[in-house]
């Protein structure tokens, strides 16, 4: 069975929760005090969409090559 949207709690405490969307990986982080301001970064293995308190992560490509893989979180 395929599942469109997938989610899950984070698992630090945070108000969030981790996603599949479409194939798509990735969380969604708010936060309670800190604002990161507007804008897109970009690392290795996840984009960011910074939204004032909110961020979106969604995962590039998963990493192939260390123990730590961001893989099967969420269905």
């Amino acid at each position: 069975m395929f599942l469109i949207l997938t989610t899950q709690p984070l698992n630090d405490g945070t108000t969030g929760f981790r996603f599949n969307a479409l194939g798509k990986k990735g969380m969604l982080r708010k936060r309670k005090h800190l604002s990161r301001g507007y804008g897109i970064s970009k690392g290795k293995a996840m984009t960011a969409l910074h939204l004032g308190r909110v961020t979106v992560y969604v995962e590039n490509k998963g990493n192939k090559y260390s123990g730590r893989q961001f893989r099967h979180f969420a269905g």
